[in-house]
């Protein structure tokens, strides 16, 4: 019902009443219009008043719309505007969280495109510098091969780069539906291992299993051994040749666990709580590495309902510990 339309009604039932009593008493009917016209007068400041405040609740929420961070509902508390000041007021608050944290995303990704192509920069001018010297008609057929290999390792790199960007980003994009296998661990650390299974015997790394039973988690094969490779990848990149990288597996009645434990030189205590973060890289233990493979190996256990942790082993070297969990925590 609208204001209007009220007041006609108030009128008519004022004008009522007043015929009513006039025939037996004209005070009575005079109380009746005074007492009825000073209840419009009351209503109709009080509505100017909320219209009052209503305006400026609208005009508050345009300036706000407007990138107008010093805007403050104090005013409102008190009031029938209480409830929705209240509401609007938080509904502010998410806003601004929301865009400081779009401000945040937008510098990260810049900076994060920036890395990649620095990464990807570096390796393409060794590339062109590696071809530009295999021109020569006096290269001796050894030394062919060597700029071969050179240049198979560089583009391998490359290559592992950029589908680990590729699948992270698609990752938190939500972009990607994990599978929910049942996954045994012994076939995990199996298909993981074999992959490495040439880098690390031209790095002179052993690669050692021990596997207790059978144990099994619910998730994704393909997306979890790419992640575990990422972790067998850093631990032999970081053992010295003669070391060795050993992977355990067993399993209880509330996870699967899987650790991956290498002889080198560990982790710099400091670094361990970053370590996973995406494009760290601080010390001699990051500063080869392109700094994604830990963080896509993260992602991709947190989101099978599992955690990945990173400490240091007595007496050398650095632990990586995964816990599938049987059930939610």
């Amino acid at each position: 019902m609208n204001d209007k339309l009220r007041r006609i009604i108030h009128v008519s039932l004022t004008a009522a009443a007043a015929a009513l009593c006039l025939p037996f008493s004209i005070v009575c009917a005079v109380i009746v219009t005074v007492f009825s016209a000073v209840l419009l007068v009351i209503y109709e400041v009080d509505l100017r008043m909320r219209n009052r405040n209503v305006m400026k609740l609208c005009d508050d929420i345009d300036r706000i719309l407007r990138d107008n961070d010093t805007v403050s509902f104090d005013e409102y508390k008190e009031g029938e505007l209480s409830v929705l000041s209240a509401e609007v007021h938080k509904m502010t608050i998410r806003l601004r969280e929301q865009n400081t944290a779009l401000l945040k995303e937008k510098q990260f990704a810049k900076e994060a495109l920036e890395d990649i192509s620095h990464q990807l920069r570096t390796p393409l001018t060794s590339v062109m510098m590696i071809l530009g010297l295999m021109r020569s008609p006096k290269l001796s057929e050894s030394e062919r091969m060597e700029y071969i290999r050179e240049l198979y390792e560089l583009l391998a790199r490359m290559k592992w780069l950029i589908e680990t960007m590729l699948s992270l980003s698609r990752l938190e994009a939500d972009a990607v539906k994990l599978a929910r296998d049942e996954v045994s661990c012994r076939e995990l650390i199996e298909r993981s291992a074999e992959t490495l299974s040439v880098t690390a015997e031209l790095k002179g790394v052993e690669v050692r299993t021990d596997i207790e039973g059978e144990p099994f988690f619910t998730g994704d094969l393909h997306y979890t051994s790419e992640a575990v490779v990422n972790l067998l990848k850093n631990a032999i990149e970081h053992t010295p040749s003669g070391g060795t990288v050993t992977i355990t597996a067993n399993g209880s009645s509330i996870s699967a666990n899987i650790t991956i434990a290498d002889t080198g030189n560990g982790i710099p205590e400091n670094e361990l709580p970053h370590i996973f973060e995406r494009f760290y890289r601080s010390s001699e233990y990051t500063k080869n590495g392109y700094g994604i493979g830990l963080a896509f190996a993260k992602k991709v256990i947190t989101e099978q309902n599992g955690s990945l942790k990173a400490s240091n082993r007595k007496p050398c070297g650095a632990l990586f510990s995964i816990k599938f969990y049987n059930s939610a925590i």
